[in-house]
């Protein structure tokens, strides 16, 4: 299915958000994620089915001033 990753339109076999992370090799990395604007704690994202077209956001915490 296709699906848009901060802002990129790519094609994945991920069923949910949590199998979407572990694709993109960020399962373990401290990241937040949206759902089409809406925020998913890492706790929902097995739970967060993806389908067509969905817009996902991957934000990494950064340091700095």
């Amino acid at each position: 299915m296709k699906i848009v990753v901060n802002g990129e339109t790519r094609s994945t076999r991920a069923k949910t958000l949590a199998e979407l992370c572990t694709a993109l090799e960020l399962a373990d990395a401290k990241i937040a994620t949206a759902l089409n604007g809406d925020f998913v704690p890492a706790d929902a994202r097995e739970a967060r089915l993806l389908a067509e077209n969905d817009r996902i956001e991957i934000v990494t915490p950064r340091q700095g001033g």
